[in-house]
């Protein structure tokens, strides 16, 4: 499948960093008025309807980004929102991340309420300086007289075929830096809803969008909202083991707990929802109740988010476990391009499953 291509990518590595376009059905944007019962949304429909909803709801919220105004950004997320906001609400930017994440914070102090997309999270280093130097740290630096009501839209993962400088899960890496909150959606209702409660936060969210969610589709109830950005959620409910993960790798491990059910393993899957602050209460708690943990994380096992989740569990539930925790990560390898590597470079299914197996024979 042919990629789209940004009217203004650069060549070489960054004219990669694009994904295949939307489906067509998926192209006009949907319509902005309540409607009187649930909806089915694509996970990008339900980015864009977030976004659609918070710029209407309040006059400082606007879009900045590459090509997010006539090109309808990267993934498609934006489509027909230029139409309707106008370039001063919808503004393309040069193709500098530090720049504009840096007019983003400005923006914030200014009293605007800025949401800034970056293509991809490799990118994002590009903005590293301004991220961690500035948006986390003014609030501290400045005795609690400044705020950053900033949020900042990434898509992250792997799957896609888009190789080392565009797949990897660095989500993990932000969630060390202190004043700011990293948020993963998982779901149709979180990527619609998180986006206003980040908006309200007054200080610097991250939220994190994984580009194989995209495409799948899903049910946004009636009346969906803002949602809580504190607390993690237990997707399936189970008493013999709990199989810790979030955003783009929930699925599979849903899935995973469905063929563990069917070989008599009840499985409790605990979507993580927010990487910092992490919901200790929501994690300890499961584990308390089941014994017996698996994270699963699409980042580098060394040094990783995982690494830290089964740090606190060990720290705090040592005594409650049957066996240690395991954990399932991405090869330590930059993301391969070939898709039969790029796949066994991946967290999998049958490599989850194994993981369970292992933990419930009393070992990791």
């Amino acid at each position: 499948m042919s990629a789209r291509r940004s009217p203004t990518a650069r060549s070489g590595a960054r004219a990669t960093a694009v994904a295949p376009p939307p489906p067509p059905d998926d192209a006009a944007p949907t319509s902005p008025e309540p409607e009187a019962g649930p909806r089915t949304l694509t996970y990008r429909e339900a980015c864009r309807e977030g976004i659609r909803a918070a710029m209407l709801a309040d006059e400082r919220v606007f879009l900045m980004g590459e090509d997010v105004g006539m090109y309808g950004g990267c993934f498609g997320v934006s489509m027909g929102l230029l139409e309707q906001f106008g370039p001063e609400r919808i503004r393309d930017t040069p193709l500098s991340e530090s720049a504009f994440v840096g007019a983003g914070i400005g923006a914030a102090l200014g009293g605007m309420r800025p949401i800034v997309e970056i293509m991809t999270v490799n990118f994002s280093l590009l903005a590293l300086d301004q991220i961690m130097n500035t948006a986390a740290a003014l609030q501290h630096m400045s005795g609690g007289q400044f705020h950053v009501p900033l949020v900042i839209r990434m898509t992250t993962g792997a799957g896609r075929q888009l190789a080392a400088q565009h797949s990897h899960s660095l989500e993990g890496w932000y969630g060390h830096i202190p004043g700011i909150r990293i948020v993963a959606p998982a779901t149709i209702p979180d990527a619609y809803g998180m986006l206003a409660t980040a908006l309200a936060d007054p200080d610097p969210v991250l939220v994190f969008e994984h580009g194989g969610l995209y495409n799948a589709s899903g049910e946004l109830p009636a009346g969906a909202g803002a949602v809580d950005l504190d607390t993690a959620a237990v997707r399936r409910p189970g008493t013999d083991l709990t199989l810790i993960t979030y955003g783009g790798t929930l699925p599979m491990v849903l899935e995973a707990a469905e063929r563990l059910a069917a070989a008599g393993v009840d499985a409790e899957v605990l979507d993580l929802r927010t990487l910092r602050p992490l919901d200790d209460v929501a994690i300890l708690g499961s584990v308390r109740r089941t014994h017996r943990a698996v994270v699963v994380d699409e980042g580098w096992r060394t040094g990783s988010l995982s690494a830290e989740v089964a740090a606190r569990i060990t720290e705090h539930a040592f005594y409650d476990l049957d066996a240690p925790v395991a954990r399932v990560c991405s090869a330590e390898v930059p993301m391969p391009y070939a898709r039969h590597l790029e796949l066994a470079a991946l967290p999998t299914l049958e490599g989850v499953v194994a993981a369970a197996e292992r933990v419930l024979r009393g070992g990791a």
